[in-house]
């Protein structure tokens, strides 16, 4: 039986997983709503927002998070029946990204983890959001290697930025797909096309997110699950006893 152990490299996503992607949205929202009353729940915004990502994601794989970001915020406004947002508005909320706030367990779990791994971060964003958020959010940890959206050219769930991942891990650490265990919230973004690599993956549950959770029901397509990042360190110590 594969252990937690036997793996060199954790790859992560970022967003979902080791910060609170989804109270960050919405607190970002909210700021830049102009002050107008949002008759809609805080579930069916994230719906939309999800829908809305996916979509421009797809069409405009080649740029960047924030400035994605700030073409989603006035489609999402008028979903929500809205008034337009200005130009710098949606600006605002697209450079939002480095104060949504890491969840409380992550930056302890990530420095135990990184006691018996590697840790690469494999991220939909672009690398200043990603600094901004290491900076911030998880200051003193330290990432082996860190892999955006802006450096592969497309956007998970695309596998072409799996592919490039393990091309990465292999090229500079010699380190085999085997050796790599993908690490990550969304089944969308990540853990269907981890298992379509053939990568193994450990979910990370967060309890209560909406947005990512597409898989079908009782389908297991993962090897290991956690409800927090702090539960799964738990288990990789007691392993290595």
């Amino acid at each position: 039986m594969v252990k937690l152990t036997s793996f060199k490299v954790l790859s992560f996503d970022t967003y979902g997983t080791l910060i609170d992607w989804e109270g960050g949205i919405l607190t970002a929202f909210s700021n830049t709503s102009q002050g107008q009353h949002i008759s809609f729940s805080k579930s069916d915004i994230l719906r939309r927002f999800h829908t809305l990502e996916k979509e421009y994601q797809s069409r405009y794989p080649n740029v960047p998070y924030s400035q994605l970001l700030a073409k989603v915020h006035p489609a999402l406004s008028s979903e929500l029946n809205l008034r337009a947002p200005t130009e710098d508005t949606s600006q605002q909320f697209g450079e939002s990204v480095g104060s949504w706030p890491a969840f409380p367990d992550t930056a302890e779990a990530l420095k135990r983890l990184q006691k018996h791994f590697k840790l690469l971060v494999l991220s939909n964003t672009d690398r200043a959001s990603f600094a901004a958020t290491n900076n911030i959010q998880l200051p003193g940890v330290e990432f082996d290697a860190v892999l955006t959206a802006q450096d592969i050219g497309s956007y998970k769930p695309d596998k072409r930025n799996f592919e490039y991942m393990l091309d990465f891990v292999h090229q500079q650490w010699g380190i085999s797909k085997d050796e790599v265990l993908h690490t990550a919230q969304s089944q969308f973004h990540d853990h269907y096309p981890a298992k379509d690599v053939g990568l193994r993956s450990a979910w990370i549950v967060r309890p209560g997110a909406i947005m990512g959770e597409q898989g079908k029901k009782g389908e297991e397509i993962w090897d290991w699950k956690f409800d927090t990042l702090g539960e799964m360190a738990d288990a990789v110590e007691e392993e290595a006893r």
